[in-house]
This record gives structure tokens, C-alpha cells and sequence, in this order.
């Protein structure tokens, strides 16, 4: 039988409504890390169905380093007014503002990088390569290797997170989904430095 006590610890380590986390309990017959499995599964489901859905509504969002010499405005989106005001997307965007501030991305997804700026990262890859004599296909595989990291290091998206690296900004983002309900999309930011 699923207790009060178990709602509550399963409401403070995931946010999802009671209402979510009671189905969860009972179709795990009370098993808290069988629930929590499950409430992650339905809430992939959720980003899934949600990321369909335009985000009109949003806030902009801004963080200034303590010694003034960094700063970084953001443009984060969902759906109402209601889960623009929420404490869990207000807390995603400082977190995001945070990531941009230390981790320095230039673009929000791999997608948005162009070709062009690829062509000078990977003739310098290539430079570096060409003489080692390994054989061409294993140059390809470097190659392949050294473009896809350079890419998610520029791609905010990709970047693992900095407060938890097993977790991507990707992955935080579709947490709070999971959560509220809604699409959230990450439009725009600029990060400022001297």
C-alpha cells in the first residue's frame, strides 16, 4: 500500500505532481526506485509529446559574474505565462545562465552551427593528422572524433552540465519538461566578457 510519507520523498526528489507519483508507486507496488524509474520513463514521454508544442511564452534572463567582468543574457521559452512564472523554470534559466557564464558555448544546438564554421576547425584537424602515417580510415574515425567533441563543446545543448557532468544541459532542460508540463526551448543568448 502506498503510504503519504512516500509521496512526499518521491514529491521533494522529483517535482512531478502526487497525482503522477501515487500511478508510479502502484504500479511499482511501492518500490521508490521502481517509481522513480517509472516517472522518468512517462517523463520522456511528456518531452516527446511537449517539444511538438510552440513556446510563445517565456522570460529574459541575465547573470552578471561577482567581479563584473562577465555577463550573459538569455532567452528561454515555453508555453504560458503560468510556467514562465514558476520557481523550477526560473531556477532552469539561472542554471543556464550559469552554464553560458562558465562554459563559454556559441551556439544553442549542434544544428545552428554553420558549415562554414566548421570548414577552418576541421582543415586545422586535419593538419594535425596528416603526417602521423596511421592508415586513412582510422584518420577519418580521428577525425570524425575530434569534430563531433569540438562540436559539443560549442553547442549549449551538448555540454555536460557543470554542477553534474553525467547529466547534459539537453537532459536538465527535459527534467524540468518532465515536470511542468510544457516545451521549453532555449531561443537565444549572448555572453559578454572582458
Amino acid at each position: 500500500m502506498v503510504t503519504i510519507d512516500q509521496i512526499k520523498q518521491l514529491r521533494d526528489e522529483t517535482g512531478v505532481s502526487p497525482v503522477e507519483i501515487k500511478k508510479a508507486l502502484d504500479q511499482s507496488n511501492g518500490d521508490i526506485a521502481k517509481a522513480k524509474e517509472l516517472l522518468r520513463i512517462w517523463g520522456k514521454k511528456i518531452v516527446d509529446k511537449k517539444s511538438a508544442k510552440s513556446a510563445t511564452q517565456g522570460i529574459v534572463d541575465f547573470y552578471i559574474h561577482p567581479n563584473a567582468k562577465t555577463g550573459v543574457l538569455l532567452d528561454i521559452r515555453c508555453e504560458t505565462d503560468f510556467v514562465a512564472g514558476s520557481p523550477e523554470f526560473k531556477d532552469l534559466a539561472h542554471q543556464i545562465c550559469l552554464q553560458i557564464a562558465a562554459s563559454k558555448p556559441l551556439f544553442v544546438s549542434e544544428e545552428q552551427i554553420p558549415e562554414e564554421f566548421l570548414d577552418g576547425e576541421i582543415k586545422i584537424y586535419k593538419a594535425e593528422i596528416a603526417n602521423s602515417g596511421k592508415p586513412e580510415n582510422l584518420v577519418n574515425q580521428i577525425l570524425e572524433g575530434k569534430v563531433k567533441k569540438y562540436k559539443e563543446s560549442i553547442s549549449l545543448l551538448a555540454q555536460p552540465w557543470i554542477k553534474d557532468d553525467s547529466k547534459t544541459v539537453k537532459d536538465l532542460i527535459e527534467n524540468v519538461v518532465s515536470k511542468v508540463g510544457e516545451n521549453i526551448e532555449i531561443k537565444k543568448f549572448a555572453r559578454y566578457e572582458i
